[in-house]
């Protein structure tokens, strides 16, 4: 006879203690709750900002480890209900301590929600700061031209906030200043050999110079060598 002729229906043991595991199982339980929790803290701290997106930290990691069990027991017959609650109860009682954590010390704060970045200054990329941070270049301009910037000479100052979103503060019309285009199309056509005479971004950092035709310059901000035509344009919104 199969294993599921054999089930009552409504059998409160079964519903509440598994018949095949021992009461004292549920401290394994809270173990498993607890390292699945710091395991989940640990990968998203390691993701970036990025992955976090408007939810705080703890927050998502609730999402995370709460939906998993309440999944599992709504339809597995084999999962307690007990077990259940018990990671429930663990997970708040984490983020509870976490969030009390975060307000008593402000470097726990710093480590666990992260701070605001400023990526780009006076419409030059920080390498230093943008290195430090889970975050590509495709992923930045993406973000700006959703903001409908056309190139970084219209940027005085953009933040990459703990949240994950940017905070842009544009230049007013008049002291727009040349930078670096951030259209695909151009970004995919960066020169090492300049052919002719004008003002160039550099396709890494967006440093402006000035270039006569030559067989290659170095940006004296990053040591790149590919550059991009600078652009110009006001801002249009």
């Amino acid at each position: 006879m199969e294993k599921s002729q054999l089930i009552e229906p409504f059998d409160w043991k079964r519903i509440w203690l598994s018949e095949e595991l021992p009461v004292t199982f549920l401290f394994e339980v809270a173990f498993r709750s607890t390292l699945m929790y710091l395991l989940i803290v640990l990968t998203l701290r390691i993701t970036g900002k990025r992955g976090v997106k408007q939810l705080s930290l703890f927050e998502l990691t609730i999402i995370l480890s709460l939906g998993s069990a309440a999944g599992d027991a709504t339809f597995y017959n084999d999962v307690a209900l007990l077990h259940v609650l018990v990671v429930f109860g663990v997970v708040i009682l984490l983020y509870l301590g976490f969030n009390r954590l975060t307000e008593r010390s402000p470097l726990a704060e710093r480590w666990l929600e992260g701070h605001s970045s400023c990526i780009i200054e006076e419409g030059i990329i920080n390498m230093e700061a943008f290195n430090k941070e889970n975050l590509t270049f495709q992923e930045l301009f993406g973000e700006m031209r959703q903001q409908h910037i056309a190139h970084l000479g219209q940027v005085r100052k953009l933040y990459l906030e703990a949240t994950g979103e940017i905070s842009v503060f544009f230049y007013e019309e008049e002291e727009v200043r040349p930078g670096m285009p951030i259209f695909p199309e151009v970004l995919s056509k960066p020169v090492e050999a300049i052919s002719e005479a004008g003002n160039y971004a550099c396709n890494r950092c967006g440093l402006c110079q000035q270039h006569v035709p030559g067989e290659s310059h170095t940006c004296i901000n990053c040591q790149n060598q590919l550059w991009l035509k600078a652009c110009s344009a006001k801002r249009i919104t």
